[in-house]
């Protein structure tokens, strides 16, 4: 008789009793010897489930468009400073409030750093933490320094040029149109234009979907199963970083058969990010260049966090302006002045930008209420108290925008739509974070602006729409806060462009 090493009880004992017993016991530890070693009491909260937490109430608070009610019932339950709860297979810190942004953005690097969950990181990266080239703060500031790059690539004529053949090929002409999806295309072609210089739409079409699917998995729990989100998404960007890898050998192919180094350098105002980035230094003595997997990273983390944000918030403009019509024509006024002030056929230039207070005023209050960054995760580097409470070095901790933007006591009357909110010296500080703030403040911030503000320049003056889905098209955050289907509209197009 042959002996059977895994008999069924056991199977089930490895795969379900033991992970419990780990994670249980991983929590015990972190409630009590950290603080008997200090001394010092933990915050209050929960932690929920066993490996999932209270991740479910954090996902089911969202996609009812309220995820910040997740957050206000535990300030009202535990403390409107700080609580503990349980997300993404740890245990987190919640820091609430203005408060709470403002120590940890003044904090950055002294008592917190980045952190990131592990399932992001698996899908983002292509290797494990002992095989990465640089602690993660290095890497950090390497993204960062890339991301200011791409800032001053960026040429507000060309994106405005990019902007009216994305509405001439895609919206003209059509009576209806999904805005999603349309906004994406015109975000990701714009960021395969300025890192990659792809200008070839079923490329960008070819790399998009596969990126959408990246974002999925990311969105999703984090099980590595084969047919699920999260196993998807780690496919998905393992083929994004190969074809990457091909653009990125073909990219340096061409740089050395160009004529010389030094007319590169000449025409730097007219390199994509993928030619600066080859030719990328890091250190003190300029001599050490990244490797092409850290490029492909790189470039995988720029694609994604260049479009999707923006994209998010445009989507949401145009939702606002077609319930809003008092709004739509204040913003279509702005433009229409700013399009009179130009020659025919000349492009928008940052002095335009620089005049669309009201419509930037109008894109922020959408951020308030519809901001993509809910919040970011942070790391104790040393053991510090809070609010009287004990935060041990390595603690996971937490900021939230969404604890602020809908708040009554920073926002009154926090649902309504009211730009007049970011009139004069705008919110009180670290109350609207959608960029979030302090040394690790989002670098794409101005790039972002030019983005949303060109695009509603154009669509003003060309369109007027209504939405085509009847009842509550409430915003749904998954995490990420997007209209049901998509926001499918009806075009009015204007007897001519203003």
């Amino acid at each position: 008789m042959e002996l059977c090493f895994f008999s069924v009880p056991i199977l089930i004992l490895l795969v379900v009793v033991l992970p419990i017993a780990l994670y249980f016991l991983k929590l015990l530890i972190f409630r009590t010897i950290p603080a008997a070693a200090v001394g010092g009491k933990l915050p209050p909260g929960r932690m929920g489930w066993p490996i999932i937490g209270e991740g479910i109430e954090f996902f089911r608070a969202g996609q009812k468009g309220v995820p910040e009610k997740f957050f206000y019932d535990r300030m009202q339950k535990y403390s409107s400073e700080i609580f503990r709860t349980s997300l993404v297979g740890e245990a987190i810190t919640v820091l609430c409030g203005a408060t709470g942004n403002n120590f940890l953005f003044s904090n950055e690097r002294k008592l917190v750093t980045i952190w990131l969950p592990p399932s992001i990181k698996k899908i983002l990266h292509s290797r494990t933490d002992h095989q990465r080239c640089s602690a993660d703060e290095d890497e950090t500031k390497k993204f960062r320094q890339l991301s200011n790059q791409l800032v001053k690539l960026v040429n507000v004529g060309l994106m405005d040029t990019i902007a009216r053949r994305h509405f001439e090929n895609n919206w003209d002409n059509k009576k209806e149109v999904t805005v999603y999806p349309l906004v994406k295309n015109y975000t990701f072609s714009l960021a395969c234009w300025l890192i990659l210089s792809i200008d070839d739409q079923d490329r960008v079409n070819e790399l998009s979907k596969m990126f959408g699917t990246v974002m999925d998995g990311i969105m999703s729990i984090p099980i590595d199963l084969p047919g699920t989100k999260f196993n998807r998404a780690i496919k998905a960007s393992k083929l994004i970083r190969k074809k990457l890898l091909s653009i990125i050998k073909q990219k340096k192919i061409n740089l050395c058969s160009s004529s010389s180094s030094e007319n590169i350098k000449a025409s730097t105002h007219k390199q994509d990010l993928l030619t600066q980035m080859i030719q990328f230094t890091d250190d003190e003595n300029d001599s050490k260049f990244m490797n092409e997997i850290e490029i492909a990273e790189k470039i995988l983390g720029l694609l994604l966090g260049g479009h999707e944000p923006p994209t998010v918030v445009i989507t949401a403009i145009m939702k606002y302006l077609a319930e809003l019509p008092d709004v739509y024509n204040e913003v279509l006024r702005e433009q229409i002045e700013i399009a009179k002030s130009k020659a025919p056929g000349e492009l928008l230039n940052l002095d335009d930008i620089q005049k669309m207070r009201y419509s930037w005023n109008v894109a922020c209050e959408a951020m308030r209420l519809a901001t993509s960054s809910q919040g970011a995760f942070r790391q104790a580097i040393s053991d510090f108290t809070y609010e009287g409470y004990l935060i041990p070095k390595g603690s996971k901790l937490y900021w939230s925008g969404v604890s602020t933007h809908k708040n009554p006591e920073y926002f009154p009357d926090p649902e309504k739509f009211n730009p007049s909110r970011f009139e004069g010296n705008g919110p009180t500080p670290f109350t609207f974070v959608p960029f979030g703030g302090g040394p690790r403040m989002c670098p794409g911030k101005d790039y972002a602006r030019l983005e949303i503000l060109v695009f509603m320049h154009h669509v003003v003056r060309r369109y007027k729409w209504e939405k085509l889905l009847s009842g509550d098209d409430k915003l749904r955050f998954t995490p990420l806060p997007l209209p049901a289907k998509g926001l499918p509209v009806r075009l009015h197009p204007h007897p001519h462009e203003y």
